[in-house]
């Protein structure tokens, strides 16, 4: 085996040879959630087949295998979804990246963006705060702690509190993790790219501290004057962070897998281009979260809520729903009405990426529950614009 492509919910069967049992295992240990694997058996005619779970990314095997695993949309709405979601639209830094057919090269280019971005701010010179040290010294630097040479007054060595101007600060370390991880993935493959991430990672790990972060690090950070400009950064360490999947072991070299859960994307990207494309009229809630039961903190957390901004009255409560076949479950239609009885909302739309064949319209108690749809197989903008002015019928309806 070298190089797998699945596409997103669609079946890849493989002859026996074609596949090693040994991968096949590791696959089914670590990722069987993101890719079922089926052994050869009479069922299968004695082939492996393989079917992607609604995520999209690459996991390396060996230092020239791999599974990639694409979108069943345009990968140039993949990417457009990725701006949305991790609010990179402003910054324009995808711009001219659309032309990429590959998540490989789509992820190689953006970590080459990130390097340069950091080689800028190396040449600029990193941003330092001072931060307060209790440390045992030969030497009185900055203030004594009395309490401490009180309890045992004879001493080679005298604590100090004092304070160091130094750039081993959290604001450096979350990206110094990012290129860490970014190095050890097998997605960089120009020269050029390596070159360059290589340095910037080694630039930042000769003094900054190597600690471990995650995506939620990245966000409501506070940025003054002097680092403005890491709001992009952590912006860009965000995505890397959030799709990056346990390490797979080989050998002496740690593979770290690319996986983005388009569930997830999807339910981010809905988001975020409804709230900045929606009327200003309406106030658009993410994740709003409200507590139904005091006595053992149980909680629920919807997609989206949107009110009336004046009055702050709940008119609609909006949940996303990425799945293969575009059907309204059981499931999907209860958790929406729990959700709608919970904010006292009358109104519910379920929204999927793609056109349902029968479109569902129901109101069998006080709330009405209906389908919309962000279609993803289209233009992002226009069928943003048509989910938005059904929504617009809907609000009207809630008014």
């Amino acid at each position: 085996m070298n190089q797998i492509t699945l596409t997103e919910y669609q079946t890849c069967s493989l002859a026996r040879s074609d596949f090693l049992e040994s991968d096949a295992e590791r696959i089914y240990r670590e990722y069987r959630d993101k890719i079922n694997i089926d052994w050869p058996t009479p069922k299968t005619n004695y082939c492996w087949q393989l079917t992607s779970l609604g995520w999209v990314g690459y996991i390396p095997l060996g230092q020239n295998n791999g599974i990639t695993l694409k979108p069943k949309s345009p990968i140039i709405n993949l990417f457009k979804m990725l701006e949305y979601a991790y609010d990179l639209k402003s910054f324009k830094l995808l711009e001219g990246l659309y032309d990429i057919e590959s998540i490989r090269d789509f992820y190689e280019r953006l970590a080459t963006i990130l390097a340069e971005k950091v080689m800028t701010r190396v040449r600029q010179g990193l941003y330092r705060k001072y931060i307060e040290e209790h440390l045992a010294r030969s030497f009185i630097r900055g203030k004594m702690d009395m309490t401490a040479l009180c309890r045992t007054p004879v001493k080679s060595k005298i604590f100090c509190f004092s304070e160091n101007h130094t750039i081993d600060i959290s604001d450096n370390q979350i990206i110094t993790w990012t290129l860490f991880i970014i190095t050890r993935s097998y997605l960089l493959s120009r020269e050029q790219s390596l070159r360059l991430i290589y340095k910037a990672d080694r630039m930042l790990r000769n003094s900054i501290s190597l600690k471990y972060f995650n995506g939620l690090d990245c966000i409501n950070r506070n940025y003054n004057r002097l680092n403005a400009d890491y709001e992009v950064l952590h912006k860009l360490c965000r995505f890397f962070l959030e799709n990056t999947a346990p390490t797979l072991n080989t050998g002496d070299r740690s593979m770290i897998p690319f996986l983005v859960d388009m569930s997830r994307l999807f339910e981010l990207f809905v988001a975020r281009w409804l709230k900045d494309n929606i009327n200003p009229k309406f106030d658009l809630r993410i994740q709003e979260s409200r507590n139904i039961c005091q006595q053992n903190n149980l909680r629920i957390q919807m997609d989206i809520l949107i009110t009336d901004r004046e009055s702050g009255r709940p008119l609609c409560v909006v949940d996303t729903k990425y799945k293969v076949d575009n059907t309204v479950a059981n499931i999907d239609y209860y958790q929406v009405i729990a959700y709608s009885d919970a904010v006292g909302c009358r109104n519910a739309v379920l929204i999927y990426p793609g056109e349902l064949t029968t479109p569902f319209d129901a109101k069998p108690g006080g709330i009405r529950v209906r389908t919309a749809t962000f279609d993803l197989g289209k233009d992002l903008d226009v069928a943003g614009k048509n989910l938005l002015q059904h929504l617009y019928e809907i609000l009207e309806d809630a008014n």
